[in-house]
């Protein structure tokens, strides 16, 4: 192959990840500055926000639809509001009521909680911020105080999806694993509980759930070999009650849960030395009437199956929907998406729990949309598999069987036992990944974000466990190779609001996105409404029989998390957290969908009808050729050099700083191209072994590279620079650093 075209080796590989190496920080209009590990407070002369939420108040949501007291705003997680203020009839007229500009620039995907008068919001590093829903007024924030170091085990970024309230206080789980309780009224830190052994990559992202006065919370880090598990603690005081694990450990150590005894007959080899992964990092939804607490559980530990359970076998519990009893964490039923999951097909996805007619009869069910790119409709009480059809292309499997509950796969989708690379369909951003999904209750519709994506899977030859990065079985870099020599005969990728008929099985309508990698959100109301945010920097207003566009706002940054609406003083507001990675760029970074170019403004907006507030002044957004500044330095290292810079940086560099040496992140993360240091071994060497960085999040890899390696990464940019520059910016991703 040319040398020049290597550049794009690993084009494809990972683009939907977002993780953390550095940070930048923004002004903020509506801040209060937090110290580490502390709350800081506005004095007001209200009364205090007391958020006296429980269970029989999360149960009757709908009498009190002004609020949104549970990040699904039920225990079902319908995210559907039945307020009807806001109508096609008058959308149109929304206009911004207040915002807060966030002070960080990492991605932001919480879901705001309000409750009497108070808004809470989590946003990245864990921080807790509270306001006045009326003003936007800052009540208090809150900073935990983690250490940067700890990013690298992030593996999508040092994220945040939301807080639980309960009784006077506000709950979040941190990134570096522990699960704080916070008073509602100041913001003081009550109590705080170490959830995970910190000696292992365990992080937290995930919104706490509570019931019965249990907050339980899972974690993640199943692509750095870790088991899952989820845990529940007492809301008065931090104790814990009870501890669920998704797959088993060794069996000579006996087994927590009985029926794990049972998942180990699915398992083969030494997989617990790999962790097994498992996670439950996101998923979860609380029936009352049944008493049951369903969880999504996440991929394998490694990836590839073959590494993990050599000769195969189901795996239990990997990417499986359990549901358990919360009042002692026992097992009740189980239902498996992807046996033996080989491709990060995770079953984290959003789970709702509905009625819906089906054959004339309610059934009380389960719904999720995973990233296998099947719909599931599921018995809530026994786990029966009612329906599963494709709501995406799929190659991997042809159908479910309905008689026996599988997957029909396709032989030559499981790379890692035909050893034949293999482009599948969908690749590990999903069909549906972790962005919130809706039902809505006035047109029984579910309305997902769908993305047609795949990925090239190459099996790694010689794995070995790496102590800092990711182990997951397989070569990025290759994979990406794989894809551009695929060409035109690649599947093409595509990104769109689904609306879903879960009884039918079927597509009712679908809103195309600009940038083929676009998921956020969603939220459906009795108004006859349903509201999205996208990569482009617009927060919209759809009709939701018809998918016609009623109304959008830009936002100065990309959404990906979940709208919320609520009512106070006779209004009905909407309110959206932004801001993440910079908008996409034309190039790499955005698979080539826009030329749209604005530095982050990570925001929480709030808008209702006739709001007045205005953002500030957008900083410029054509996109020059910056790529036309470059200067790097002459490229000193042969052919087998820069080929194997390239495979340590698909490993370990890509998940931050962007496949193929450009940054989907640009103005977040730095995009290594412009950087200083490529002239100097030395100074390169600095950062990446010596630990330079380390405060901005960027970990020394000493002891888990070899010595040679970092030139030889330092020498791929170096090529990648000087390809781009001679391209004339066909790859150019976002402003200098």
């Amino acid at each position: 192959m040319d040398f020049r075209m290597t550049r794009f080796l690993a084009l494809v590989a990972v683009v939907w990840f977002s993780a953390s190496c550095s940070e930048a920080q923004d002004q903020g209009a509506a801040q209060v500055p937090a110290t580490a590990g502390s709350s800081t407070a506005v004095k007001t002369s209200s009364a205090p926000y007391s958020a006296a939420v429980d269970g029989s108040r999360i149960i009757a949501a709908d009498s009190e639809p002004g609020n949104w007291m549970s990040t699904g705003r039920d225990y079902g997680e319908q995210r559907y509001s039945p307020l009807t203020q806001l109508s096609p009839g008058n959308v149109d007229q929304l206009g911004l009521a207040w915002f807060a500009d966030i002070d960080t620039s990492r991605m932001q995907e919480a879901t705001p909680i309000v409750v009497d008068g108070a808004m809470y919001v989590s946003t990245a590093w864990s921080h807790v911020k509270a306001f006045d829903v009326r003003t936007g007024r800052p009540l208090w924030a809150y900073d935990p105080g983690v250490d940067p170091a700890k990013g690298v085990d992030a593996c999508c970024d040092v994220v945040n999806r939301g807080v639980a309230v309960w009784e006077g206080k506000v709950f979040v789980g941190t990134i570096d694993g522990r699960l704080i309780a916070l008073d509602s009224a100041t913001g003081e830190e009550l109590w705080s509980e170490m959830t995970v052994d910190e000696s292992l990559p365990y992080t937290i992202t995930g919104a706490p759930r509570i019931v019965k006065g249990q907050v339980i919370i899972g974690n993640g880090g199943a692509e750095y070999g870790v088991r899952g598990y989820i845990t529940a603690y007492d809301a008065e005081s931090g104790q814990q009650l009870w501890r669920y694990y998704t797959v088993p450990g060794n069996p000579a150590d006996g087994f927590e849960q009985p029926e794990l005894e049972m998942a180990a007959q699915t398992w083969n080899g030494e997989w617990w030395k790999l962790g097994g992964g498992g996670t439950v990092w996101d998923a979860m939804a609380y029936d009352p009437d049944l008493n049951l607490l369903y969880i999504g559980v996440g991929n394998g530990s490694p990836w590839n199956q073959s590494l993990r359970s050599p000769g195969g076998g189901d795996n239990l519990f990997l990417s499986s929907i359990v549901a358990i009893n919360p009042d002692d964490g026992s097992y009740r039923w189980h239902y498996q998406t992807t046996p033996g999951e080989t491709w990060d097909y995770t079953a984290t996805a959003h789970i709702i729990v509905a009625n819906v007619q089906i054959d004339g009869q309610e059934r009380r069910v389960v719904m999720q949309a995973p990233k296998n790119g099947f719909f599931y409709v599921l018995d809530a009480a026994t786990g029966q598999l009612i329906t599963a059809e494709k709501f995406v292309p799929v190659s991997w499997a042809s159908h479910i069987d309905l008689e026996t509950d599988r997957p029909i796969e396709i032989p030559e989708a499981r790379y890692d036992e035909t050893s034949v690379p293999m482009i599948v369909s969908p690749g590990p951003q999903g069909g549906h990944n972790w962005h919130p999904m809706s039902f809505s209750q006035r047109t029984n519709l579910v309305y997902l974000p769908a993305n047609e994506q795949f990925m090239g899977y190459v099996a790694v030859e010689d794995f070995e466990v790496s102590q800092t990065g990711w182990n997951t079985g397989t070569n990025f870099a290759a994979g990406g190779a794989l894809v551009m020599a695929a060409g035109e005969n690649a599947p093409k990728r595509s990104a769109y609001l689904l609306a879903w008929d879960p009884v039918r099985q079927q597509e009712v309508w679908r809103v195309p996105k600009v940038v083929t990698t676009d998921a956020a959100g969603v939220l459906s109301t009795a108004g006859g409404l349903v509201f999205q945010g996208n990569a482009s920097g617009e927060f919209s207003a759809f009709k939701d029989d018809t998918g016609q566009l009623l109304w959008s706002a830009m936002t100065q940054a990309i959404t990906v998390a979940a709208p919320i609406t609520y009512l106070v003083d006779g209004e009905q507001y909407v309110a959206v957290l932004a801001g993440g990675r910079s908008l996409p760029t034309q190039g790499a970074g955005a698979s080539g969908a826009t030329t749209r170019l604005s530095n982050n403004n990570s925001r929480l907006l709030v808008f209702k009808i006739g709001g007045t507030a205005q953002l500030p002044d957008e900083l410029p957004t054509e996109l020059t050729s910056a790529v036309g500044n470059l200067n790097p330095p002459p490229l000193t290292a042969d052919f087998e050099t820069v080929a194997h810079g390239e495979q340590v940086y698909g490993r370990y560099c890509s998940v931050c700083h962007g496949p193929a040496g450009v940054s989907a992140s640009a103005g977040t993360f730095p995009d290594l191209r412009y950087s200083q240091r490529l002239a100097s071994a030395e100074m390169w060497d600095s950062v990446v072994l010596g630990g330079e960085l380390v405060g901005g999040g960027m970990v020394s890899f000493e002891g888990t590279l070899e010595s040679s390696d970092p030139d030889a990464v330092r020498q791929y940019i170096i090529s990648r620079a000087i390809a781009d520059k001679e391209a004339g910016g066909a790859a150019a991703s976002g402003p200098l650093q």
